[in-house]
């Protein structure tokens, strides 16, 4: 895994700090995260059974590893986790240091959900995908930033994208990926760099007022990325470096 890199700063001005893992130590706290575990396809028709023995937490990094092994009725593995229920936000900058995993059907993916989400279900509670990456040659150089929400009934969904030029690809080194989240709007960054903003203030766009969670996973296959083929090779991991959550004061 390599330490080199894009960071960005513990502060900024106007801001403080409220939520932070750094994930230092040998274990994942259990006081902001717990694992989703399962081989369900999780509506998106993937490949993976998500446990936590993918997960690891060593060097200052949260490790998730996507491997090619059979359990549970699938024929990889990966983890998957949340934190619903502990660590829950509504507005703020969140700033993840992250080194994502390449190749064909590989879909690591930063993101959040609104915790009302057992009461009205998805898309009713609102989804902030901070980073997303489909896999595969000529698609391992883009970051995607997306949100999804209920419009009268029917599902909605708006976002943007940016990719590296100069033949670089997103695993080649740590980036940190960023939304700035107001009653109005929500804006996406890699690096500092502004790729999406979203006007957030329509009463149909709702859902963005209220708190959510957040998700970390590596899936492997699905409607979107498609399965791995013969270039793709196992295992692949995502590593984090830090979360950051920084709220005005």
């Amino acid at each position: 895994i390599p330490s080199v890199g894009y960071s960005t700063p513990d502060n900024y001005e106007g801001m403080s700090l409220v939520w932070q893992d750094e994930f230092d130590g040998d274990n994942l706290n259990q006081a902001n995260w717990k694992h989703e575990v399962g081989g369900s396809g999780w509506g998106n028709n993937e490949l993976e059974y998500y446990q936590a023995e993918n997960t690891v937490v060593r060097d200052g990094l949260l490790i998730i590893t996507a491997k090619k092994e059979s359990v549970g009725g699938k024929e990889y593995t990966s983890s998957r986790i949340i934190t619903q229920g502990k660590q829950e936000f509504q507005y703020g900058r969140v700033d993840i240091r992250a080194l994502v995993p390449k190749g064909q059907g590989i879909w690591p993916a930063l993101w959040m959900l609104g915790n009302n989400i057992t009461t009205v279900d998805w898309p009713k509670c609102g989804e902030i995908d901070i980073m997303e990456m489909i896999g595969g040659p000529g698609k391992d150089n883009t970051v995607h930033g997306t949100v999804h929400w209920d419009n009268a009934g029917t599902h909605a969904s708006d976002g943007g994208k940016l990719s590296l030029t100069d033949g670089k690809i997103l695993a080649d080194e740590f980036h940190v990926f960023s939304i700035v989240w107001t009653p109005i709007s929500i804006t996406w960054f890699i690096d500092d760099v502004q790729y999406q903003v979203m006007d957030t203030s329509p009463p149909e766009r709702s859902e963005f007022q209220n708190k959510f969670y957040f998700i970390f996973n590596v899936a492997v296959g699905g409607n979107w990325p498609g399965s791995p083929d013969a270039s793709t090779t196992f295992p692949q991991q995502m590593a984090v470096d830090y979360i950051r959550v920084f709220q005005h004061n």
